[in-house]
């Protein structure tokens, strides 16, 4: 029998579902847990049997590791990665990438000097329907895609209030950074990552200095900071010619919460859609994934029925992980390479926002 992976958690937040994506895979053993709250770090420990409990993530790395899951604040994203990387581990990390793309392009080289592998939780992408549509777009189904729709709107959804979900300084952003990233990161993969050119964008603070519209995630800080958007929208062009119109949005009024990408090739269109009757809570959300097309003339329209995954991908893009690192022949599916894309968009986003112009993606 092949030698597991030894795999650590830094984060005992949603470092819980790297966790369980690790002891799933059978090929990996999670024999550390990191944070700062200890209390914290026992009780996941003590509810996984995890058998070391750190809060230095430093001495943690220099135990016996392969492989580290960074799921923390994003402003620690580019320091924690950095160590991890340096330390010679591989390493996967939370979306998003870091708080900008100077900072990702560090944890990008770094990992290249270092020969490991490092990979981003973009878990969207591992969502059975996504995967399945990703096989329609592959196959040529939907002939040329050049033109898509996606968002996730909230209509009473800002985190925390006055914790770092909305102080810029740590979460680098708001909604755009925060759910928009995984939406487009969804569609342009599903697209064939077409290289970006130019995107205009428009950003809005309407709720959250009000503290209106606060969602059921995190601890409020009444005396805390909120200097981040509730909402944003934007268009994507492409060096191909495609286009994208990306909307997000942490309160809204607008009739529920809504998680959406929609493609529009010149052969058929498909929709990949999540629904939720509550705000935030996902086992009130519908999934569904349409293909649209003509036959003898007329529209035809398919749902196609896929097995529901109430983890959203986050196992599965775990289960990934531990094979690209046990299977040379496995390609990565999420290369940080491609966070990094991303990170590069979302600067542009905000600097158009700011100044009211269109910007060039570099």
């Amino acid at each position: 029998m092949a030698k597991k992976i030894k795999a650590a958690v830094i984060g005992a937040g949603i470092g819980k579902y790297h966790i369980e994506g690790y002891q799933k895979s059978g090929k990996a053993d999670v024999v550390a847990v990191c944070d700062v709250n200890e209390d914290a770090a026992k009780s996941v420990a003590c509810k996984f049997g995890i058998p070391n409990v750190f809060t230095d993530h430093k001495e943690m790395l220099a135990s016996d590791v392969d492989c580290v899951s960074v799921c923390v604040p994003n402003k620690f994203h580019m320091p924690l990665c950095m160590d991890v990387l340096n330390a010679g581990k591989h390493c996967l990390t939370e979306k998003p990438l870091a708080r900008n793309a100077a900072e990702g392009q560090k944890m990008v080289d770094a990992a290249e000097k270092n020969g490991v592998k490092f990979m981003i939780q973009f878990n969207n992408r591992y969502r059975p329907e996504a995967m399945l549509l990703k096989k329609y777009v592959e196959a040529g189904d939907l002939g040329d895609v050049y033109f898509a729709r996606c968002g996730w709107i909230r209509r009473n959804g800002i985190p925390g209030w006055g914790n770092w979900f909305t102080t810029k300084e740590m979460a680098g952003g708001g909604p755009l950074i925060d759910l928009a990233v995984h939406m487009l990161d969804l569609t342009m993969w599903l697209m064939g990552n077409p290289e970006p050119d130019i995107v205009l964008a428009s950003t809005y603070q309407k709720f959250g200095p009000k503290m209106e519209a606060l969602g059921p995630w995190g601890t409020p800080n009444t005396k805390g900071v909120y200097d981040v958007e509730d909402m944003a929208a934007g268009m994507l062009k492409f060096k191909n010619g495609a286009t994208i119109l990306l909307e997000a949005s942490w309160a809204s009024r607008c009739e529920r919460e809504w998680v959406w990408s929609t493609l529009m090739g010149d052969k058929a269109g498909a929709s990949l859609e999540r629904v939720f009757e509550v705000d935030g809570i996902d086992d009130t959300s519908v999934d569904t994934l349409k293909v649209f097309s003509q036959d003898h003339g007329g529209p035809v329209d398919r749902k196609l029925i896929v097995e529901p995954d109430q983890a959203m991908g986050r196992h599965n893009s775990v289960k990934h992980f531990v094979d690209c690192l046990t299977d040379p022949g496995v390609r990565m599916i999420s290369p940080a390479t491609d966070g990094q894309r991303i990170m590069k968009i979302l600067d542009a986003m905000y600097k158009s926002a700011e100044s009211g112009k269109a910007v060039n993606v570099k």
